[in-house]
């Protein structure tokens, strides 16, 4: 398979308590230095608990904010430093919330038009024609052109933020929590379009989410995120049969099962650490029921190079 994107030691650190004059207060690092690969045509699932850096790791990606260290490469070439066009062609985000994501002053018809003039620069008649075509993709009827974003569901709107993503004719699509403000039943429908389209097309998903059962149905490969560090990554069936980190035992352990009671998970801490002090050693290990000694020293790295990865002192078998 070929490598589509690929990330080397990004990193977001984020100053806080901001002076006038002066150094900040202090330095948040939301996402930890990191390495990432991912295949043309996979679907990588990134999973964690809120404040784990997933949405600053989306950000990045599609260059809404710019990394503190590293650098991002897609087919080979770096776009640090690339036009914001060329980003827009070969990257596109398809945001959480379906509606607010769309410009509520705009109709769809312009809302549609806009990558197609900025990064394309297509007459009207090409742009009518491709918009058409887009919308037939995505079972869009093309009377909705001339509404505005209020005027459909969330159903809907999520479908014209994911035709809009394929208007800038990118290979590859950060989808943010794609289906978690829509109801289940149409989740399903949301994800089978994702499915067709990812076949048709040959596209390339980051599917981010919380919801462990989403990313189980939809990954290739899942990468696990805890503190802004990639603690586990491996093949889908891999993570969620065999997990080896204790933190992604507990993030299967604490999502809700129909006819198992909810139980507090184990371990001797609950919250995240303080970002502002973080611990020494394994962020993990306040809350790991495994944790020794050595946690304390340094942060583990992952490893092995290749395969199921885990960033652990004391793996899980």
């Amino acid at each position: 398979m070929t490598e589509v994107l690929k990330l080397q030691n990004l990193s977001k650190a984020f100053p806080v308590g901001k002076r006038l004059f002066g150094a900040p207060k202090g330095t948040v690092h939301a996402v930890q230095p990191l390495d990432l690969s991912v295949q043309q045509g996979e679907t990588l699932g990134i999973v964690g608990e809120s404040g784990c850096g997933k949405s600053t790791l989306a950000r990045m990606l599609v260059g809404l904010i710019p990394p503190t260290t590293g650098s991002i490469e897609i087919d080979g070439k770096p776009l640090d430093n690339a036009d914001p066009a060329v980003f827009g062609r070969r990257i596109q985000y398809v945001f959480q919330d379906p509606i607010s994501s769309l410009n509520p002053r705009k109709t769809i018809r312009q809302v549609m038009e806009a990558p197609l003039k900025r990064l394309h620069g297509m007459d009207k008649a090409q742009r009518d024609r491709r918009i058409s075509e887009i919308f037939d993709s995505v079972n869009l009827r093309e009377e909705f052109m001339e509404r505005y974003p209020h005027e459909f569901s969330g159903g809907q709107a999520q479908r014209i933020g994911i035709a809009r993503a394929l208007a800038a004719e990118a290979k590859i699509l950060i989808l943010d929590e794609p289906v978690s403000a829509l109801d289940v039943s149409v989740q399903a429908q949301v994800l089978n379009l994702l499915a067709d389209l990812k076949a048709k097309l040959g596209l390339t998903y980051l599917f981010i989410s919380h919801d462990l059962a989403v990313v189980e149905a939809v990954s290739d490969r899942v990468a696990v995120l805890y503190f802004g560090s990639v603690v586990e990554v491996g093949k889908a069936e891999d993570i969620f049969r065999a997990p080896r980190h204790p933190y992604t035992r507990l993030l299967a352990e604490s999502a809700p099962v129909v006819g198992r009671p909810l139980a507090a998970p184990e371990g001797r801490e609950t919250e995240l650490p303080d970002p502002l002090n973080p611990p020494q050693g394994c962020a993990f290990r306040a809350r790991c029921p495994f944790a020794q000694g050595d946690c304390a020293a340094a942060p583990p790295p992952l490893a092995p190079p290749e395969g199921h990865r885990v960033a652990c002192y004391h793996p899980l078998n």
